[in-house]
């Protein structure tokens, strides 16, 4: 430490204040003497120990006549050394400033063979420094001068002088029987050899005498690790190293040799070696790969921060050219859908939407098992949450004063709209249902490779037919006035709604149809592979194909007015889209929700949008 800077262990012997100290059990030995870092080999070297040494008993390092003071007695000192807690965070703080070594962590038995030097032991804990360090006061709080303890450099000096001292091996030592917690003495049936300090984890991991289980069955007896080998010969729970595989053989080492000569997979090893290789080598490659879309996911969400921006940056731009201009030239503000509120409640993502229109209630359902009831004019809050599925809710419908719900519990549940309460559960399919539609007073479910056709009576539900036919999931279904659309693998079949017999098929590319719309003019689907196909309603020939989102296009919906029809498109990647009908081009990106966005529903010119984030947003003009 420079002449500039004064210790505060100059000043009080107090200061040197301890974040905590080794455990050590010293052995008394009077007239032994002090540890020397100069005595001896600097090399690693152990030192057998004889049972009669005296270095079996223990002693605390100070005893009452050492003249060491109480904690809060100012003494002079030239020591400059603290200590660091193996535990504690470099935070220059040493822990929350003091503590004893009644609050150190280490428990390790350390029992010293030669009694160490005082100079190498704390002045207030009484034993030996571990992790020494100099330190200077600062301007807040010392447990003794109301000065704060700050670390100036490690002490290599005196750490290298306590790596020098020699402890006997931890295998060789035991609890006191008498004596306070975290003591310990010199076990005689214990490791006999004495180790440096610095030395002891190389010692101690190959240690004849450290405690091992056996490998074949943790049920054997603990053995110490001299006996391992001769405990492995005789070992009764010897398992055939193709276990994994499952060969069920468990035996000794005269039936293990044995066994391998007849095992039926040991000829096959190489193989399953190499099988297991490739396994691991795809483990690797699916965590980088887990690694990569979680980037690529970062990226886009920063993305989407940066095209909101600019989205509000436009608004501006082009509303104030408006106003400078006084016309209206191809942008028009009021064909701008904005994000107007956020309802959040559900646990879960949310994967369907309804609404009905009379009581202006919006009904959102969610993994979380429940359906929400929202207010969408007045209060703008949750009404009621309806519970009874015991899966997934992925489908919901309208007809009449009767919601309809379906989920992955492959039930559909009745409830009035009017009270907000269950009135029937069916049994309606063996696998979850995936989407309802109404329509004719009939209720359409469709599911795995099936839809199910229902006659409405009442709070009933009365089975009518099954549609057949159908190469996969159902995950999308629309009625119109004459016609029912399905959607499953690259496929849209089109029914009708009166005979139930199917009239047209439609076939596309992407993958499985996830959501389809019914314009006047035009059938649009969205599919696995980001695509949105577009017909054309009458002569059912496909007239475009529409790019744009990277992600599943989970939902579509349509608001239609006299001058024209916009098409939404809900996706994987997080975004909603806009396309105008008439020139099939995309006017609008919007990006608000963090997770992928799964339902919509549209209700007097108003959208919402579902979402993985759990939430429903209102978008409006």
């Amino acid at each position: 430490m420079s002449s500039g800077k004064t210790s505060c262990y100059n000043r009080y012997s107090g200061g040197a204040a301890v974040a905590a100290a080794a455990t050590a059990n010293i052995p008394s030995s009077p007239s032994t003497p002090p540890a020397d870092s100069t005595k001896g080999s600097s090399t690693y070297k152990q030192h057998r120990r004889t049972p009669s040494s005296s270095s079996t008993l223990t002693y605390s390092p100070r005893d009452d006549d050492d003249g060491m003071p109480p904690i809060g007695t100012p003494r002079r000192s030239d020591s400059a050394i603290s200590v660091r807690s193996l535990h504690s965070e470099s935070n220059m703080s040493l822990r929350s400033t003091f503590s004893l070594h009644e609050e150190e962590e280490d428990t390790e038995p350390q029992v010293f063979a030669e009694q160490p030097s005082v100079k190498l032991c704390c002045q207030l804990c009484c034993n030996v420094f571990k992790d020494p360090v100099i330190t200077t006061c600062g301007v807040n709080k010392c447990p003794v001068d109301a000065a704060k303890l700050t670390v100036v450099v490690n002490n290599i000096a005196v750490a290298e002088q306590i790596g020098e001292l020699f402890i006997h091996c931890k295998y060789g030592c035991r609890a006191t029987v008498a004596g306070k917690p975290g003591a310990y003495e010199v076990d005689p049936l214990g490791c006999p050899f004495t180790i440096k300090l610095s030395t002891r984890k190389e010692h101690e991991a190959s240690c004849d005498y450290r405690p091992v289980r056996c490998p074949n069955n943790p049920s054997c007896p603990p053995l110490l690790t001299m006996n391992l080998e001769a405990h492995l010969k005789e070992c009764e729970h010897i398992k055939c190293p193709h276990s994994k595989y499952g060969c069920t053989f468990i035996g000794n080492q005269d039936t293990y040799e044995t066994h391998l000569e007849v095992c039926k997979f040991e000829g096959l090893k190489e193989f399953l070696q190499q099988t297991d290789d490739r396994f691991h080598e795809m483990q690797l490659t699916l965590a980088q790969k887990d690694q990569d879309i979680a980037f690529l996911r970062s990226m886009l969400g920063k993305l989407s921060e940066k095209l909101d921006q600019l989205e509000k940056n436009l608004e501006l731009k082009f509303g104030k050219i408006q106003l400078n201009m006084g016309i209206l030239g191809s942008y028009d503000p009021q064909q701008i859908f904005k994000c107007k509120g956020t309802f959040v409640g559900h646990q879960g993502p949310v994967w369907c939407l309804c609404v009905y229109s009379t009581g202006d209630l919006l009904f959102s359902g969610s993994s979380d098992k429940t359906i929400k009831v929202w207010d969408t004019c007045t209060t703008y809050k949750c009404q009621k949450t309806l519970e009874g599925h015991d899966g997934i809710v992925l489908a919901l419908c309208i007809q009449g004063n009767k919601l309809y719900s379906g989920s992955a519990d492959c039930t559909i549940i009745v409830w009035d709209i009017q009270t907000l309460q269950k009135v029937n559960t069916i049994r309606a399919h063996d696998n979850p249902v995936c989407t309802l539609v109404s329509s004719h007073n009939m209720l359409f479910s469709g599911s795995l490779k099936a839809i199910k056709v229902w006659d409405i009576v009442g709070t009933e539900l009365k089975l009518k037919k099954e549609l057949t036919g159908l190469n996969h999931w159902v995950r999308a279904l629309v009625a119109s006035q004459n016609h029912l659309y399905s959607g499953s693998y690259q496929t849209i079949k089109i029914w009708d709604i009166r005979s139930l017999e199917c009239v047209h098929v439609l076939q596309t590319s992407g993958g499985s149809v996830y959501s389809i719309a019914v314009t006047n003019h035009h059938i649009v689907c969205g599919t696995y592979e980001n695509l949105i196909h577009v017909w054309d309603i009458e002569s059912k020939e496909q007239v475009r194909t529409l790019t744009g989102h990277v992600g599943t296009v989970y939902a579509l919906a349509v608001i239609s007015t006299p001058d024209q029809t916009k098409v939404f498109s809900a996706s994987y990647d997080r975004s909603l889209r806009v396309w105008s009908m008439d020139n099939m081009i995309c006017t609008q990106t919007l990006l608000r929700h963090q997770g992928s966005v799964t339902a919509l529903a549209v209700s007097r010119g108003r959208l919402f949008s579902g979402a993985v984030d759990s939430t429903v947003k209102v978008w409006t003009c």
